[in-house]
């Protein structure tokens, strides 16, 4: 899987797993296989468990990295932001998609929106997700929206990727590659 290292990326990709998967660090080794990046955190620290993941992650990457933290208007961020030369990684659109439902927006057209605007970005992306159907269904009304929610999200951004990889026990199992 060399060609994950190496080449140009391509306009958008899309990393999928479950929870401690590795995709957060394929991502950062993908994007800083090609020189410095920004991190476009959409995490907010809310409570301690939360501020220590957002440390473990800023000490994984290291001082290399630009960080723009925006845990809302994704969109208006990547516009911003996107530059050819330097890609940005998004970590992550489960965190996101929280976001956007505690605000009460309509998720699907966050989205839309979302896979909209990758096609006219003005450098690579790389976008981070969580793969959360894949267990039991929940027992909530509320788990069960969240988790339709974001496989109907994680649908629309895979449609709008040139790339997409699924990421189980840290190896990444390439889904789509229309990378030209």
């Amino acid at each position: 899987m060399d060609f994950l290292f190496t080449g140009p990326l391509p306009p958008a990709t899309l990393i999928l797993g479950g929870a401690r998967s590795g995709k957060s660090a394929l991502a950062e080794r993908i994007v800083e296989s090609r020189g410095p990046g920004l991190y476009l955190a959409t995490a907010e620290a809310l409570d301690d468990e939360m501020a220590d993941r957002v440390r473990r992650h800023r000490e994984r990457r290291g001082p290399s990295w630009d960080l723009v933290e925006e845990p809302l208007d994704l969109v208006g961020a990547l516009r911003a932001h996107a530059r050819a030369g330097r890609p940005v990684l998004v970590d992550c659109l489960t965190l996101w998609l929280s976001n956007v439902m505690t605000e009460q927006r309509d998720p699907e057209a966050e989205g839309a929106a979302l896979a909209a605007a990758l096609a006219d970005l003005a450098g690579p992306v790389v976008l981070v997700a969580n793969e959360v159907g894949l267990g039991i269904v929940p027992d909530n009304a509320l788990a069960r929206l969240f988790r339709d929610a974001a496989g109907r999200l994680n649908q629309t951004v895979a449609a709008a990727a040139q790339r997409v990889l699924f990421v189980a026990a840290g190896l990444p199992l390439v889904m789509k590659d229309e990378n030209p």
